[in-house]
């Protein structure tokens, strides 16, 4: 499973999630919030206080055009 580190957060993409939209899946110190990647939005958040999930959202639209790649490239096998 693809795992890109941004400022110590795991962007993971898991091969099970290959019918869904892009998305990510970002993971910190057992917390864990699904992003989706075309329109960047929450789809969940399991443990992120709203000072975190603004910084994770910051993150991912930062580094969407490479998230986008990553999940494409691994897809597209």
């Amino acid at each position: 499973m693809p795992t890109t580190v941004i400022d110590s957060y795991k962007f993971r993409f898991y091969s099970s999630d290959i019918n869904e939209p892009p998305h990510v899946h970002v993971l910190h110190s057992g917390n864990e919030a699904k992003i989706w990647l075309q329109s960047v939005a929450i789809e969940y958040n399991h443990g992120y206080n709203s000072v975190e999930l603004n910084r994770i959202l910051k993150l991912t639209r930062q580094n969407q055009d490479r998230l986008l790649e990553v999940w494409n490239g691994y897809f597209s096998k």
